[in-house]
């Protein structure tokens, strides 16, 4: 289906039967990318001993019928609100309430700092013009493989935001943040969690309807630019959720 988008004045034309998924779709087992020290993911059919009932056709039941064990801000593409960080039982649904947002798409290297690799706020303003009046931001962080897809990020010190590029962020109005790493901060930090706190201005100017979306894959062939972004959460009510971002691509011709 082809629709028209008036953005800033202008129209563009989205064609929705040529999507970009950059998820990545949960799987049982090692093959997952895992972060944060626990197991991987388990689907598995259920067994019901005293019924003498298996979920597994392949075995003999009527209907599959799986128990799925994850975690998901370790095993895969999540969004996740402010309660993540808050006493207060805050829960992606009450904050994520529409589905669709401009978005526009960037690829950063992170820069070598000490033993940390950092994306900072003065490589963010250099898209200044670019991300002027966006919903979302999509940090897509560079050397980019497939990889990511399949990575085990337990203990390898990943690259992060610095709490003044999480600040700047927010500082645009940019309400929805996508990045392809575990986390916008630093694997130990001690529990600071500085560019969450700073992208959701907590606590001082709480910004509830605000997310973060982690563990995205965005690949080479998705270039730089301005999409329409689906953001499509699970019903969790929980502070964060398995999640699919999609983009389109905005036509103006």
């Amino acid at each position: 289906m082809k629709i028209t988008l008036n953005i800033g004045g202008k129209n563009y034309h989205v064609d929705t039967d040529l999507p970009l998924d950059i998820s990545i779709a949960l799987q049982s087992g090692v093959e997952n990318p895992n972060a944060w020290y626990i197991p991987p993911p388990i689907i598995e059919a259920e067994y019901n001993e005293e019924e003498e009932w298996v979920g597994s056709v392949a075995e003999g039941g009527p209907v599959n019928f799986n128990h799925i064990s994850f975690n998901p801000h370790a095993h895969g593409t999540h969004t996740e609100c402010v309660g993540h960080i808050t006493a207060e039982k805050n829960n992606i649904l009450d904050s994520l309430k529409t589905a669709h947002f401009v978005a526009e798409l960037i690829s950063v290297a992170p820069i070598k700092v000490g033993e940390d690799r950092q994306i900072n706020k003065e490589q963010l303003e250099e898209y200044a013009e670019e991300l002027e009046g966006k919903d979302a931001i999509v940090i897509r962080t560079v050397p980019n493989s497939d990889i990511k897809k399949t990575q085990q990020y337990n203990h390898t010190n990943w690259p992060y935001l610095t709490e003044e590029a999480a600040a700047y962020i927010a500082s645009l109005n940019i309400q929805h943040l996508l990045i392809d790493l575990p986390s916008v901060d630093k694997e130990r930090d001690n529990g600071a969690l500085v560019a969450h706190r700073a992208f959701w201005q907590f606590p001082e100017n709480t910004r509830k309807q605000a997310t973060i979306t982690e563990l995205i894959y965005v690949p080479d062939q998705i270039i730089d630019g301005t999409y329409l972004l689906n953001l499509q959460i699970a019903p969790f009510v929980n502070d964060a959720s398995p999640s699919r971002p999609v983009l389109y691509a905005l036509n103006n011709k």
